[in-house]
């Protein structure tokens, strides 16, 4: 299985920021336009680009859906977006924009017939992120942690359709300290679905660990802060997946 690196656009307040483990008092604004930088990531050769809306993740409904769409229609490789997302309306919005994935975070787990239905109409357009503490699913922006295993929660909604599924550790998220492979790998073998790593890469290395699980179903990392702080580049990170596929192979 091929591994994906997908460069993260976190935007807040129409800009492109980051914050550190989820703290929204704890922002770094790295550019003014989301926009340009997608442009940017896509002249650097990734194939998807990872937006995430912090203001609707916060306020439960998305609020930089117009900003979004533009880049979903401006650039030619596919988008997936998450962030404030509760309602099938506002899924089919962002899908007949352009936008190729859905992530659906929050009401995942607080409406389980919801999931069950946009699964079934949406199939593999759809995303669950999971958003960990300890293995427990956080909501509402991460305000929130919850009681449940994420785990046992993807089990059950892998027989409601899911098909992949974002882990983030809260804990590592912005801080460069590695992600939670143990956790990410499991998840993938538990679930026998696709799993999107997000969260704590720092360096090549971090990719090449993540990319060793990919026969697991580990199928890609998202890659935030790693890569605006210039610990190492797109064209890096996507040399050294080709060459790890080349030896694969």
């Amino acid at each position: 299985m091929s591994f994906i690196v997908y460069p993260a656009i976190d935007i807040r307040g129409g800009k492109c920021v980051r914050l550190f483990q989820g703290d929204y008092g704890q922002e770094t604004v790295y550019a003014d336009s989301p926009l340009a930088m997608a442009k940017r990531w896509v002249e650097q050769g990734a194939s998807w680009v990872h937006l995430v809306d912090l203001d609707g993740a916060k306020e439960g409904k998305p609020a930089n859906a117009a900003l979004i769409k533009e880049i979903a229609r401006s650039i030619p490789v596919p988008v997936q977006v998450g962030g404030g997302i509760r309602t099938e309306e506002q899924i089919a919005d962002y899908l007949e924009a352009g936008v190729a994935r859905v992530i659906v975070g929050t009401a995942a787990i607080e409406d389980e017939p919801f999931t069950k239905r946009i699964l079934q109409n949406y199939g593999d357009k759809i995303a669950i992120g999971l958003d960990c503490r300890n293995g427990l699913v956080a909501t509402r922006g991460w305000l929130t942690t919850t009681d449940v295993q994420a785990t046992e929660l993807a089990k059950r909604l892998v027989t409601y359709g899911a098909e992949t599924f974002i882990y983030t550790d809260i804990a590592r998220d912005g801080t460069m300290t590695g992600p939670n492979v143990e956790e990410i790998a499991a998840l993938a073998m538990a679930t026998g679905k696709s799993v999107i790593a997000s969260g704590g890469v720092s360096q090549l290395d971090d990719l090449l660990t993540l990319a060793a699980h990919a026969s697991d179903g580990v199928s890609g990392a998202i890659v935030g802060k790693a890569l605006y702080t210039d610990a190492f580049t797109l064209e890096e990170a996507l040399q050294r997946m080709e060459e790890r596929e080349a030896n694969a192979g």
